[in-house]
């Protein structure tokens, strides 16, 4: 069996906008630190997602020391955010099927955010404390999420996605797929199977499968949406009437990862 390696490790700190590539990072319960800890939502507190407004991929987005950097790639206009933000305006905003209370970072950010994708919207802060709890069926202890869709962490192996570009007529990139970890090595779509894990000092319990949505079919570089890769997964990849691609992992150590780490089944 080849060895098996963590090659990428992505955060998306802004719900539905563009992820980030680092090369370490702090696992909290949560899931990565700063991964999706804001979110935008309307005004009637309810996410805003690239599923229905796929032009929120339309924005840059970097860190620079405490700062989150966001660039419009429409009007070149940039918009500096801290990273942790001190406490607004609670409200209680919509998240799928949960109800949770976040802060608005600032009237400032929100009105250039609304102006920028236009639309009316708030951004909102959701801080270590607040709670969010894992779909029960799934939770082993009472683990909790950020704003992330449901689960604090995605794995996908990178022989899964070359298996899937030999089937389409254009390959996607792996930013279409959104993961927080890429690996190398072992068989396509081999991580369907895995329970227990590691990825250097910190395990993880791998509880579900990922069902994916149109949001995969939206091109990072334009915010147009397309067909596939839906179409050519629904061929091969249906489960319980669900196209899965992914692993939804939960942490079970909090310590940090690395590109390059070795990753170790149990």
């Amino acid at each position: 069996m080849s060895r098996l390696t963590l090659s990428e490790i992505w955060i998306y700190p802004i719900k539905s906008l563009a992820g980030i590539r680092l090369q370490r990072a702090n696992v909290k319960q949560k899931g990565l630190e700063t991964d999706r800890r804001f979110m935008l939502v309307d005004e009637a507190g309810r996410f805003l997602t690239q599923r229905e407004h796929p032009h929120m991929a339309l924005f840059n987005v970097s860190i620079n020391n405490d700062l989150l950097i966001i660039k419009s790639r429409t009007s070149h206009q940039a918009l500096s955010i801290e990273l942790k933000p001190n406490g607004g305006e609670v409200l209680p905003v919509q998240i799928w099927d949960d109800q949770v209370e976040a802060f608005e970072v600032n009237p400032v950010y929100s009105n250039w955010f609304s102006q920028e994708l236009k639309i009316a919207c708030k951004l909102v802060y959701f801080p270590e404390s607040n709670r969010r709890d894992v779909d029960p069926r799934f939770a082993s202890a009472g683990e909790q999420v950020s704003l992330a869709d449901a689960y604090p962490c995605l794995i996908i192996g990178q022989s899964s996605l070359n298996d899937l570009n030999s089937r389409l007529e254009i390959p996607l990139p792996m930013k279409c797929f959104r993961p927080n970890f890429v690996f190398t090595g072992g068989e396509p779509f081999e991580e369907d199977e895995w329970k227990n894990f590691s990825i250097g000092k910190n395990r993880f319990a791998a509880v579900k499968l990922c069902s994916r949505c149109v949001l995969t079919t939206v091109d990072p570089e334009t915010g147009i949406k397309g067909k596939e890769p839906l179409v050519t997964l629904a061929t091969f990849r249906k489960r319980d009437s669900k196209i899965v691609f992914g692993q939804n992992l939960l942490p079970i150590d909090y310590d940090e990862v690395c590109e390059g780490d070795k990753i170790e089944l149990c």
